[in-house]
């Protein structure tokens, strides 16, 4: 786990630095990716996505409001509640910030074999059902 916490904070970190200059960060990509695939959706919602708390969900997305990337809308269902959306500036620059990922990506993975990728790839994923039944089974009675 060590390792792995290492490689996150340094991939996070160059990242970072080079979606600075289309106005993202990594800890926005959560909610970017989650609303380029949708029309809206709650700051619940987003927050159960992105796996983080409420309170911190709403500290992004002021922010992300604050720099143009989101907007919050009525909500046709309730309307006393709100939507978040992208905005179409933010949509725009998201194939940019999508190709920044995708090389970092490769760089970080030079020199793995097809194989190898796949292989790592399987062995995150099934981390990651550990993870999520270890959080299941934290949150229940």
């Amino acid at each position: 786990m060590k390792l792995m916490g290492r490689a996150m904070r340094g991939f996070s970190r160059i990242a970072d630095a080079a979606l600075r200059d289309l106005g993202f960060a990594t800890g926005q990509l959560p909610v970017l990716v989650s609303l380029k695939h949708s029309q809206a959706l709650s700051q619940a919602e987003l927050a159960r996505i992105a796996q983080v708390e409420q309170p911190s969900m709403a500290q992004l997305l002021n922010r992300m409001e604050r720099d143009g990337l989101v907007q919050r809308v009525a909500d046709p269902a309730d309307k006393r509640s709100r939507l978040i959306s992208l905005t179409p500036d933010a949509g725009q620059r998201m194939p940019q910030a999508r190709a920044v990922m995708q090389s970092l990506t490769e760089q970080a993975l030079a020199g793995f074999t097809p194989k190898e990728v796949a292989q790592l790839t399987q062995l995150m994923g099934r981390l990651n059902e550990n993870i999520d039944r270890m959080g299941d089974a934290a949150e229940s009675p």
